[in-house]
């Protein structure tokens, strides 16, 4: 994994417009993710404030669930767009 994970570094580095290429591509990703997850989540959460467990047979834990990984894949995306920026700003600031 840490071989996988350092070629794809190297790659990056190498190639400045791959990775803003990669980073224009994890932002719309984090963008999809997080759009209006807070607010769902929100909306999920009073749903079980209010009725209980009630809600559990008609979907609301599953629906729970699911934006849990929505917001996980958000994170992930977001780590995406960090990582290339920070190959980018040290390929931008280096005196080479």
């Amino acid at each position: 994994m840490s071989t996988a994970r350092h070629r794809v570094i190297g790659l990056l580095k190498r190639h400045a417009g791959l990775a803003f290429c990669v980073m224009g591509m994890a932002f719309v990703g984090f963008a999809m993710a997080s759009y209006n997850l807070v607010s769902l989540l929100a909306a999920n959460l009073a749903l079980f404030w209010q009725h209980g467990w009630l809600v559990v047979q008609d979907g609301a834990l599953r629906q729970l669930f699911e934006l849990a990984v929505s917001g996980y894949l958000a994170l992930a995306f977001y780590l995406v767009v960090k990582a290339c920026e920070k190959i980018l700003v040290e390929k931008l600031t280096s005196q080479d």
